[in-house]
């Protein structure tokens, strides 16, 4: 096994690092590492097999002077569990502790070409599942669509492919289970991303050749229509399963799926047979609305009607589940590596909190803030955590959760990141998302206000006046802590503001500005430690965070300590007063992008919405100022440079779609979105455009990706 060790350390004139490896017992080697100047220093070292047979990887930096040691890290040693890559990249922090302990998590990166630079860097492409057009789809993209998008990157030299979550979000039978942060299971996988013929050949022609030419009616459809969609891939599911359900649930395979994954899938089956049975997913209107273990010896038992019903769901699952594994171990032995995303939330009556209730806030929803894109904040519908709950079992069903996901993914998004240290929770009762507070936090009680200057007592100012709006408020009395009060976001935008004497306006501004942006961080620090230092310990995923929006001043050290890169996208700048970034200043533990999923693409962005700034000179969005933007972050520190497909095909005249506007994915503002695009080209065609597949190969091996 090859692998390639890279640490950020800066040293004085004269001082050499040196890579000490842990050969078995006493013995160790220590290598002198290169740097390239600029604080990063790097050694390869390729392990004999015999080496690390069954052992764990650990090892550990010192400084030498002259020869002589002068500085050695603290602490344990980094340690890399035993693994059968071929290829490895190791990302280090140095570790020293100050007196008290501090995670240094190590940044493994499998299966990627070293490309002998000075620290290792990766471009990729991000693509919903259901946005990939093949020749072979039933008018959605499908599992098996990533092998051929896997071809093109790893053609070109990409080294990762992003999706968006891929979990079953089927609740309604309408276009609205499209959405896929809205998931009714946080295991189970989407059920219209089958390949219907990797299950098996009908044996009624008749039927199967009236759904081959749905199937091409379908295919050829510019979006996705996905009732109907659903619906046929449902109904095609079901006669499957009839003919092969049998056979295949008494396979090797399928008895070893069932048995790892047991403890979620019954009770997710379950629910799935109850959703139909009762015509809604609406658990609460069920005779069965609360789940009980009892429910496995009911409605489990081998031999009554009903279970056979439960266990298609059980086929079903177990089919996904194999054909995403293996577009894993195939995008591997290329080199290319998956990484998925992870909500930050589950729907509400989702079999997540039908089955576990008390993990769950279901008096509230969750949701964001306002910021330019949604100024009235946003409002997810979907139940917070009850992290004190999680916390009694060491967040099990979180860590079960990433496991599950490490079967399909190399790396992981974190939705939201933020939602681990706080999350903006919404009481049901408002309809405003600015009604919002954050939670966990530490509201004021009365008298802290008024040591702080606010005379008036907060209790008249929790309520608006009559024939006023309900956000005509300057607090929000904290629903679980009656007598403590939380600022209202923005509460000195209202109405009622105005009436208030010119010394309580000054008050209430640094009630304001302490509350958001001082008074909690480290709170919201140690309480974000204590979750993700266990669920990122859970699996060797790389783990990528969506830090943006409104970011407590403790979020980078934390992000810093346990090694989670974060979010870079041009358009939403960290510096504040900058309209657009430069990704000259990226730091190299973070993604850079040009848009995400919520945005408008590249050329719209240019065209359209692009502020007045230093950083992009011009608004035409021709293939060439397209290129320039990508060359751009390319040329970037960014570990990692991952763009949209659709900003790809902008570089190229002949490949780009001829609508800009019709590539959007959602508008975050809209919460009737339709999550319906679709490729305007087929996969198979993109692969053979070697013209254009050429240039990103070239582009790529310029800027050392």
């Amino acid at each position: 096994m090859k692998v390639h060790f890279q640490i950020e350390y800066i040293t004085r004139w004269g001082e050499n690092l040196y890579l000490c490896l842990n050969m078995g017992g006493d013995s160790q080697l220590c290598l002198e590492m290169d740097n390239n100047g600029e604080g990063i220093w790097f050694t390869d070292y390729e392990f004999d097999e015999d080496e690390i047979m069954g052992h764990d990887i650990t090892y550990s930096y010192m400084v030498q002077t002259d020869g002589i040691i002068t500085r050695q890290e603290e602490g344990s040693r980094h340690s890399l569990p035993y693994t059968r890559a071929s290829r490895l990249v190791l990302s280090d922090r140095w570790k020293t502790y100050n007196g008290h302990e501090m995670e240094q998590r190590t940044v493994a990166i499998p299966y990627v070409r070293l490309n002998s630079r000075p620290r290792w860097k990766g471009a990729g492409t991000a693509v919903p599942v259901f946005s990939l057009r093949s020749e072979r789809d039933f008018g959605i993209g499908q599992f098996t669509d990533l092998k051929i998008l896997v071809d093109w990157a790893s053609a070109t030299g990409q080294s990762i492919i992003q999706t968006l979550p891929v979990n079953d979000t089927i609740m309604t039978g309408t276009w609205r289970d499209s959405y896929p942060y809205s998931a009714n299971s946080s295991f189970a996988l989407n059920p219209i991303y089958l390949d219907l013929e990797l299950v098996g050949k009908l044996s009624d022609t008749g039927y199967s050749e009236n759904m081959e030419k749905l199937r091409v009616e379908l295919n050829a459809l510019p979006e996705i229509d996905f009732e109907r969609v659903l619906k046929a891939k449902s109904d095609y599911t079901d006669r499957l399963y009839a003919q092969f359900g049998e056979q295949h649930l008494k396979s090797k395979e399928y008895k070893a799926f069932f048995a790892a994954n047991r403890n979620w899938l019954e009770p997710y089956a379950i629910y799935c047979y109850l959703r139909d049975k009762y015509g809604t997913a609406d658990f609460t209107q069920w005779p069965e609305s609360t789940y009980k273990p009892s429910l496995l010896n009911k409605y489990c038992t081998p031999g009554n009607a009903r279970f056979r019903e439960i266990q298609k769901h059980m086929f079903i699952q177990f089919h996904l589940d194999r054909q995403l594994c293996d577009v894993k171990k195939y995008a591997n032995k290329k080199g290319v590596l998956l990484k998925g995303d992870i909500p930050i939330g589950v729907n509400r009556h989702s079999s997540d909190v039908w089955i576990h209730p008390d993990l769950f806030n279901t008096d509230c929803q969750a949701g964001a803030p306002p910021d330019d894109f949604a100024v009235d904040g946003q409002k997810w519908g979907m139940p917070t955590y009850n992290w004190n709950n999680m916390a009694r079992d060491g967040y099990a069903w979180f860590i079960e959760r990433f496991r599950k996901m490490a079967d399909y993914f190399d790396a992981y998004r974190i939705d939201h990141l933020l939602g681990f240290f706080r999350i903006w929770e919404i009481p049901l009762q408002y309809s405003s998302g600015l009604m919002g507070r954050f939670n966990p936090a530490r509201p004021y009680t009365a008298y802290e206000l008024q040591e702080m200057g606010f005379r008036p007592d907060p209790n008249e100012f929790k309520t608006a006046r009559p024939g006023q709006p309900e956000t005509d408020v300057l607090f929000l009395e904290d629903t679980r802590l009656p007598g403590h009060f939380h600022p209202r976001i923005e509460g000195f935008k209202t109405d009622v503001f105005s009436t208030l004497p010119p010394e309580d306006r000054q008050a209430y501004r640094r009630i304001h500005d302490d509350f958001y942006y001082s008074r909690n961080n480290r709170f919201w620090s140690e309480v974000a430690m204590s979750k993700l230092h266990a669920l990122i310990a859970a699996t060797d995923m790389i783990v990528c965070g969506e830090d943006l929006g409104m970011i407590p001043a403790c979020v980078p050290e934390v992000m810093d300590r346990l090694r989670i890169m974060g979010l870079e996208v041009q358009r939403m700048p960290k510096t504040q007063g900058v309209p657009v970034s430069d990704p000259a200043d990226y730091p190299y533990m973070s993604v850079c992008t040009t848009s995400t999923h919520d945005m408008s693409v590249l050329r719209a962005w240019m065209e359209k919405e692009m502020p007045e700034n230093s950083v992009i000179t011009g608004t035409d969005a021709t293939p060439s100022a397209c290129m320039n933007v990508i060359s751009a972050h390319l040329a970037s520190a960014s570990m990692l440079a991952i763009f949209p497909l659709q900003d790809w095909l902008a570089m190229s005249a002949d490949l780009r779609a001829p609508d800009p506007d019709a590539e959007r994915i959602n508008v975050p503002a809209n919460p009737d979105n339709y999550w319906r695009y679709r490729m305007h080209l087929n996969l198979e065609d993109m692969l053979k455009s070697d013209e254009f597949n050429a240039s990103i190969a070239r582009m790529l091996h310029l800027f050392g990706r």
